[in-house]
């Protein structure tokens, strides 16, 4: 089974990816910080992380920069679940290194492709 870590301050947000997730038989871990986050990937080492960018303490992009530089989680894939759609906020996104990037409010079908997309890529 697949764990899934789940970096989101709204809590509304947050249930509605958790419960998605939870009956497509993933498992969730939940973080509402950055700095929460990073630590959990550290210590779980889960195999996708779901990230919002804008977030209490250090951005979603400050703690895809930990997570890159760190070798135990380089690897992990990262997808941006955000509200921050503009053009050059997706571009900026995309340069971060973000793996895909999923807009608020969810689409169902968009969000669970690109769950399954970035953990097929990771078994290959």
């Amino acid at each position: 089974m697949s764990v899934i870590l789940i970096i989101e301050d709204n809590e509304r947000n947050l249930k509605l990816v958790r419960d998605l997730l939870q009956v497509k038989g993933y498992a969730t871990l939940e973080a509402v910080t950055g700095e929460e986050g990073v630590r959990l990937a550290i210590e779980h080492k889960p195999d996708l992380v779901l990230m919002d960018i804008q977030l209490p303490g250090i951005s979603g992009i400050d703690a895809l920069r930990i997570l890159r530089a760190n070798p135990d989680t380089a690897a992990i894939p990262v997808i941006a679940v955000t509200a921050s759609v503009m053009q050059q906020d997706r571009k900026m996104i995309t340069e971060a290194g973000f793996d895909a990037y999923v807009g608020k409010p969810i689409s169902m079908k968009e969000f669970l492709d690109a769950v399954k997309n970035a953990l097929e890529g990771r078994k290959s």
